[in-house]
């Protein structure tokens, strides 16, 4: 059973950092210099539109982490991955600069973390649209509970190494996790 959260992050910058606690104005500077043509990269060539989709992608996260019994002490989450993903490690721009930090799933409540298949922003996207070649109905346009997706894992393994994820090599395959009591990610970027 996978018992561990991961963090991936460049060694030149701060880990557990996102997008959404800075300004408009300088998130947008930051997604320009990030923007390339690679599976990392290409999401930020528009990116007023990245960061209202990301924006829009976390309250819909949020309001259904709370309707779920989840008790988000952060306005938006910090992005994590249950387990581990190759697929981060393969398409990161500086490969030798990547870094990251596992923390055990049992740091975290049922209440501090919620999941997401795959990524938020695919899931809520593939949730909403139905493409027929991707969509998964008990998987995307939902937001799991640490109960329900190590059920869905033990059910069915992890899915980078065991599904039938049907997801073009562009798109991220792991299971996203949302911290939302970022507390309890400071003694771990503490220790760095």
């Amino acid at each position: 059973m996978i018992d561990y959260l991961t963090h991936y992050y460049s060694i030149d910058k701060k880990p557990f950092q996102s997008l959404s606690a800075l300004p408009d104005e300088e998130a947008i500077k930051i997604m320009e210099k990030l923007c390339d043509d690679t599976p990392y990269g290409e999401r930020f060539k528009n990116p007023l539109q990245y960061l209202k989709d990301r924006k829009d992608t976390e309250q819909w996260v949020r309001e259904a982490f709370i309707a779920k019994g989840g008790e988000p002490k952060a306005a938006f989450p910090i992005p994590m991955v249950l387990g581990s993903s190759k697929w981060i490690v393969d398409v990161a721009p500086d490969r030798e600069k990547g870094r990251e930090i596992r923390i055990p799933l049992s740091v975290f409540t049922e209440r501090d973390v919620s999941f997401t298949y795959p990524d938020s922003m695919i899931s809520r996207w593939f949730g909403r649209d139905k493409p027929a070649d991707y969509y998964q109905a008990d998987l995307h346009g939902i937001v799991f509970t640490r109960s329900e997706i190590l059920a869905i894992v033990e059910k069915k393994g992890m899915p980078e190494e065991n599904w039938a994820t049907k997801l073009p090599k562009h798109l991220a395959p792991y299971i996203e996790a949302q911290v939302w009591n970022h507390e309890l990610l400071c003694r771990y970027a503490a220790s760095l």
